[in-house]
């Protein structure tokens, strides 16, 4: 796919993701239809099934991870540090995406206005579970790759890894998202980091 038409398909996937969440806050998760996020971002209900699939996957869609190419991915995994390479990768998602950090109430432009439905939002949960399993099957073969280990073992390691997030950005979310969510998955993950050796 040509950098030009990549670029347009996330920016269109971007726009119909706004459109939803608004909708999504506006009347609740489940009043709204596909067809009304269609309308609401001016494209055929078709487009959004493309790209989305179903109205959860609208909502779970890392569009940046899940855009990335096998190269682009594999610079982010470090064999010998495999939890600072999550921690770098929600380190720059908490730059890129401020206004959960304080003492007041999550921005809803931040995060938090998309996560929020991950743990409020049964359906949601569910889809959210089945993105984090693909992107460990997506990472266990880099661990195997570059960390020299069996490939049971990389998928234990990835599957540790995405399920450790998930459990960590639940804590931000049952806590009010008051922090950025790096800090709840370092603390998080520290238990891991006993397990795996990293550089000295």
């Amino acid at each position: 796919m040509s950098g030009l038409r990549e670029r347009r398909r996330l920016k269109a996937m971007r726009a119909i993701q706004d459109c939803a969440l608004d909708l999504f806050d506006e009347r609740g998760f489940g009043a709204v239809t596909i067809e009304e996020i269609a309308a609401a971002a001016a494209i055929s209900p078709s487009s959004v099934y493309r790209y989305f699939g179903t109205k959860e996957g609208i909502v779970v869609a890392d569009i940046e991870f899940d855009g990335m190419s096998a190269e682009t991915l594999e610079a982010f995994v470090d064999p010998d540090d495999l939890v600072a390479s999550m921690l770098r990768t929600v380190g720059a998602y908490d730059v890129a995406h401020p206004g959960h950090t304080g003492d007041g109430p999550p921005a809803v432009t931040g995060p938090w206005r998309r996560i929020r439905y991950f743990f409020g939002e049964p359906s949601v949960r569910l889809a959210v579970l089945g993105t984090l399993d693909r992107a460990g099957q997506r990472v266990a073969p880099l661990i195997a790759a570059r960390a020299g280990v069996e490939e049971t073992q990389a998928r234990v390691i990835a599957t540790a890894l995405a399920f450790g997030y998930f459990a960590a950005l639940e804590q931000w979310y049952l806590n009010g998202g008051g922090r950025p969510i790096a800090e709840y998955v370092e603390d998080g993950m520290r238990p891991l980091r006993g397990i795996w050796p990293v550089p000295g």
